[in-house]
């Protein structure tokens, strides 16, 4: 029966190390990935000690239990930084937003284009739509026609990573930097925030 002092406790995900592996025998592995082969728990224990390293338990539902020789705190260091590195990069991937009438007049288009290239060219995804108003909307074969003319003008930046579809009154298209193409630092990033209400970002 279990306590009430250990009810709601969280699971430990950490593996065993060293004294905590309680079994007769393991499958050792060595630090460098070498295959040592199954020993007795005394003896992986001793190899660790004399290599100033530590016993973890890496596969503990195997038969024997799978063991390797590390330096387990700086192997849980590394892990954590790759964790946090991993999270940064997450963030700092944005979907721009770039609003057009489907009866745009060219120089209004051109300075529109010319945010969707910078966008793409700092590393961002960008959400194109074509905002159909009265009449318009009867007429969805203008706004798929500009969102093409836009593809084809910033092909050498991105691509199209969602065709156009219709939403509502919208039209929308997903454009993508090609994979050479780096994301920038969020600081970096705030200078690329169009003003009005034609350009927003949003978190991935």
């Amino acid at each position: 029966m279990t306590s009430p002092s250990n009810r709601g406790a969280p699971v430990s995900t950490e593996p065993r190390i060293n004294d905590r592996i309680r079994v007769p025998e393991v499958r050792l592995v060595g630090p460098n990935g070498e295959q040592v082969g199954i020993v007795r728990i005394e003896d992986a224990l001793r190899l660790a000690q004399e290599a100033d390293l530590d016993l973890v338990e890496v596969a503990a539902q195997a038969r024997p239990p799978v063991c390797k020789l590390m330096d387990y705190g700086k192997f849980k260091y590394e892990t954590a930084q790759k964790a946090r590195e991993s999270r940064r990069n997450q963030q700092l991937t944005v979907i721009k937003e770039q609003k057009l009438r489907p009866k745009i007049d060219p120089h209004d288009y051109q300075t529109k284009k010319g945010h969707v290239a910078r966008f793409l060219s700092h590393g961002n995804k960008v959400k194109v739509t074509i905002m159909f108003r009265g009449r318009e909307q009867s007429r969805p074969e203008l706004g798929y026609r500009l969102l093409q003319k836009l593809a084809e003008d910033v092909a050498e930046l991105g691509f199209v990573e969602s065709n156009p579809k219709q939403d509502g009154r919208n039209m929308i298209m997903v454009l993508a930097p090609h994979k050479n193409i780096k994301p920038r630092s969020v600081k970096q990033d705030q200078d690329d925030v169009v003003e009005g209400d034609d350009a927003t970002e949003a978190a991935e």
